[in-house]
């Protein structure tokens, strides 16, 4: 939950960055290459875990946000100490941080609740097996609702203008997330893995079925 949460808030900050990479021809934001990680962690504590606990890990990941929403809006309004010249990059980093919680709340909200939902209901139909499976598929219907609303609402605050450029900021962003899916897929099992024996709850869990 600790690193769940750390990655949100991380990202939410490194996304006020729009990057245009290979020329501009691709879209993307600062948080490219860390957020698809909070996929990966809510894949296992879903499959361990379950669905209850990564609800309170997606609400606790929120109010955080807001907190750190609040706490930015708050200081920017504080009046700057005389001879204090960086009001005006301040606001121009975290100012932008509100409405990228917005967007964050608002995708993660339909992606990660689809995602774990999904992992959770294939493995009433899968069982142990198939983990490949529950992974990839949950993960494909989670990152597209949740790209597709995140960009729809954020891409304005990071310099998005042009429908092409939306939709490669789109397309870019759920090919990117899945990928990364794919890629950590051996560790994530890992993981799952270990877990699923070191963890006593799961095992009593395994004994009430």
């Amino acid at each position: 939950m600790a690193v769940f949460v750390g990655i949100m808030l991380i990202s939410n900050i490194a996304a006020t960055k729009g990057v245009g990479l290979f020329g501009g021809w691709l879209v993307t934001d600062g948080a490219f290459f860390l957020f698809p990680l909070s996929y990966v962690i809510g894949d296992v504590i879903s499959e361990v875990y379950g669905f209850r606990a990564m609800r309170r890990t997606i609400w606790t990941g929120f109010g955080v946000l807001i907190l750190a929403s609040l706490v930015f809006t708050a200081t920017i309004a504080l009046p700057p100490l005389d001879g204090y010249e960086n009001q005006a990059a301040l606001e121009a980093v975290v100012g932008a941080v509100p409405q990228l919680v917005v967007a964050s709340l608002a995708g993660y909200l339909v992606g990660e609740f689809s995602n774990s939902y999904v992992l959770v209901k294939m493995k009433e139909w899968t069982g142990e097996s198939q983990l490949w499976a529950r992974l990839l598929g949950s993960t494909v219907v989670g990152e597209f609702f949740d790209t597709v609303i995140f960009c729809a609402i954020a891409a304005p605050v990071i310099g998005v203008e042009t429908w092409g450029q939306f939709v490669s900021f789109v397309a870019a962003g759920f090919l990117w997330k899945t990928l990364v899916e794919i890629i950590v897929m051996p560790a994530t099992y890992g993981v799952i893995g270990y877990l699923k024996r070191a963890e006593p709850s799961y095992a009593q869990a395994l004994d009430r079925v």
